[in-house]
């Protein structure tokens, strides 16, 4: 072996032994959470509601619904999850987090109501970004490790790319028939291998959920470098507009107006900032239940409901669109069932490859102490043979 693929492998292993550990958990919660739209849809009832022919209740009116229920609460998140699903109303609350109330959009009826720290997925979901450690430190740990599991995944073709044409047959197949060493072998190598190109695609989509300079990197790249001032515009709410009255509350009016200009999305959400003065409403009209990558965007004033910024799905910038693919691209619903299924998939591969490297490197080491062993003996006994006389 060279000097430059032994540097290779010292890194590849090393690498390995450092972030393994981090990089199996990660792949595990990445594997559960896949799917878990369509787990939670088939264990939980209240996850759908019976289609009624009338428009959805109003924001203030699911606002007040929660509030006569929990007096503590202050819904500041409101999403319209579509037609057959209910709307759910998130509400900080200090201490204990975020707390989500289910209601039916058409009657206002509460259908459920959780901690949203206590819903087995998010947990997942907090294990896979953060390690359960406080987000500031916990990102930084995932991305990094994520990071070197880039240069680990790119290591390890190097190292394994086959030299020789007779040889690649081989290389990209798994001998089941083969000793358990042997298979375990090609599990590492081959299916790491298939596994390479979506594994990096989550990798990156990974990243850019840990770093900014990720995301502004694929905002730029999308972009070529060009720049969207419609897109970087920071709106505020007129602050001295605060005894504005009107009859109708701005977040009705605001979602009745991003209704009306984006007739086809299926699912809506109304953000209301509440602590900053000069904060805003803002509605995001989704093209697709469910789906995060096709939205138009809409913010208002929060106190005389005036439209400030307006920006459709069609006028954004290809970084930014990059950037709102993000999440649909990391879960593989972007392509659907058979897109989450190919990261499930990758991310269950990903998984072993740190169980199957650490055997490969157990197997190897106990093999290289064997050989000294075998050849202290036979030089014990080669010393003790030449002593005899002839």
């Amino acid at each position: 072996m060279s000097p430059l693929k032994k540097f290779i492998l010292f890194c590849h292993r090393w690498l390995g032994f450092i972030t393994g550990i981090i990089v199996f958990i990660v792949s595990i919660t990445g594997c559960i959470f896949c799917f878990q739209d369509e787990i939670q849809d088939a264990i939980h009832s209240y996850r759908n509601v019976t289609v009624q022919n009338k428009p959805y209740l109003a924001p203030s009116k699911l606002e007040a619904i929660v509030k006569a229920n929990h007096p503590g609460a202050d819904p500041s998140y409101i999403y319209y999850y579509g037609k057959d699903r209910p709307a759910v109303a998130l509400s900080n609350i200090g201490k204990e987090g975020f707390y989500s109330t289910y209601l039916n959009p058409y009657t206002g009826q509460v259908t459920h109501e959780e901690r949203l720290q206590s819903n087995f997925f998010v947990i997942v979901e907090y294990i896979h970004l953060y390690l359960l450690l406080p987000p500031a430190i916990g990102g930084v740990v995932v991305g990094t490790s994520v990071l070197l599991f880039v240069v680990i995944m790119i290591t390890g073709i190097i190292l394994w790319w086959p030299k020789r044409k007779t040889d690649r047959k081989r290389s990209f197949t798994i001998k089941w028939n083969g000793r358990w060493r042997r298979v375990n072998y090609d599990l590492h190598n081959v299916l790491g291998f298939y596994a390479t190109a979506i594994a990096l695609i989550l990798a990156i989509t990974g990243l850019s959920i840990s770093f900014d300079w990720v995301r502004k990197g694929i905002y730029n790249a999308g972009n070529l470098g060009k720049q969207y001032t419609l897109e970087k515009q920071i709106v505020k709410s007129d602050s001295l507009q605060k005894g504005f009255t009107s009859s109708i509350p701005v977040a009705d009016r605001a979602l009745a107006i991003a209704q009306q200009r984006s007739p086809n999305a299926q699912m809506f959400l109304v953000y209301m900032d509440k602590v900053s003065a000069a904060g805003t409403i803002g509605v995001t009209a989704y093209a697709k239940t469910l789906h995060f990558y096709n939205n138009d965007t809409y913010t208002f004033d929060k106190y005389t409901g005036k439209l400030l910024h307006y920006l459709p799905q069609q006028k954004k910038s290809p970084g930014l669109k990059l950037n709102e693919m993000n999440y649909d691209i990391h879960v593989g619903q972007i392509g659907g069932l058979t897109g989450k299924i190919i990261a499930f998939l990758a991310s269950l591969i990903c998984a072993s490859l740190p169980v199957t490297g650490l055997i490969i490197w157990l197997g190897k080491r106990n093999k290289s102490k064997g050989k000294k062993i075998r050849t202290a003996v036979h030089h014990k006994t080669h010393k003790r043979q030449t002593r005899v006389p002839a």
